[in-house]
């Protein structure tokens, strides 16, 4: 049995860690760090502290960090010092440079250190996944993603509407569609970026677009919190056809709604979601396949076991970080950059 701390419990939290860990085999949610408020009465079996050092005192083997983005780094630190696996929510860190200390900390100190890219696990990037190993599109040539939301009021007083490093859309959604890109093409020659800030009074970017170049290929990343109306969440196009699908995995809203994931339909697309593969002589529905975050723990369980490789690896969540750090620069100074050699 691997023994679980958690660092934080706010949407992160309560939301995307908590259950899926509750919810795999040969892991125990053992303890959480919450520094105020009464504890959850529905996690009876676990013990509440008040702080790292608190939690470090207890036997745990896995700490996972799910606090503010500017937090990731120091506590990250402290965890893999203590000699504790880690877990990290994205964004991994603030900066390219913290990314790499941590990597490099993680190494010395030989501990598994990931960082929770749970959107490999929707059902509609797993469906992309489906199509382009399938070939049925031939040579891909287009590929746009898009990850939008309605949100145009500012939430007075939240930390992450701080106009500091780390905080805004190109950290919150951002690392998703960037690792979902590199995960199916791979690192991009160059790329170009236009991040924005479009509500009123914003301190933060909250509209980006980010193009990927490939030889042959180019993939567009778009995200932004003022779309009340979203178009396709994906769309493919190669040279024997195209892919488009709309609406957005569903695990996300049915974790808020207080849907349990053991419901045998768990991660299931509504059928008015489902992809459309289209040729030149024909138009076919593609079901999209059931999405489920718990895959990623149950990684992390067999790679700290020494059963699997670790699918979300140190070099790939610093990729992530380094388009991020080449966006930021790119937007600045409205050119695409090469990637580093």
């Amino acid at each position: 049995m691997i023994n679980v701390g958690l660092i934080g419990y706010g949407l992160a939290g309560k939301v995307f860690h908590v259950p899926f860990i509750r919810a795999v085999d040969g892991l125990h949610l053992s303890a959480i760090v919450q520094r105020s408020g009464s504890n959850d009465p529905a996690l009876k079996d676990v013990e509440f502290v008040r702080s790292v050092d608190e939690l470090l005192a207890l036997p745990v083997d896995l700490v996972v960090v799910a606090t503010p983005n500017s937090t990731h780094h120091p506590f990250a630190t402290q965890c893999l010092l203590a000699g504790r696996h880690v877990v990290i929510d994205k964004p991994f860190t603030s900066t390219l440079a913290q990314a790499e200390d941590l990597v490099h900390l993680a190494a010395r100190q030989n501990r598994l250190l990931t960082v929770f890219q749970n959107r490999r696990w929707d059902g509609d990037f797993m469906t992309v996944q489906q199509v382009l190993h399938e070939g049925s599109l031939g040579r891909i040539v287009a590929y746009e993603s898009h990850f939008d939301r309605y949100r145009p009021e500012l939430r007075v007083g939240k930390w992450n509407e701080e106009g500091i490093d780390g905080n805004g859309l190109l950290f919150d959604l951002g690392p998703h569609v960037i690792d979902q890109a590199l995960v199916l093409f791979g690192v991009p020659e160059a790329l170009q970026t236009d991040l924005r800030t479009v509500r009123d009074g914003s301190a933060v970017v909250d509209s980006f677009d980010i193009t990927f170049y490939y030889p042959h290929l180019r993939a567009l990343l778009r995200s932004t919190l003022l779309a009340a109306a979203n178009g396709a969440r994906f769309t493919v196009h190669g040279t024997e056809g195209s892919f488009v699908k709309f609406g957005i995995d569903p695990q996300e809203d049915d974790m808020k709604a207080g849907r349990k994931i053991t419901d045998p339909n768990w991660g299931a697309d509504n059928p008015d979601d489902y992809g459309t593969i289209t040729t030149s002589d024909s138009e076919r529905t593609l079901p999209t396949i059931p999405g489920d975050y718990r895959k990623f723990y149950q990684n992390v369980r067999d790679a700290i076991l020494g059963k699997a490789p670790l699918a979300v690896t140190p070099e790939q969540a610093l990729n992530v970080m380094r388009v991020i750090d080449l966006a930021i620069a790119s937007s600045k100074k409205r050119c695409a950059l090469p990637w580093p050699k």
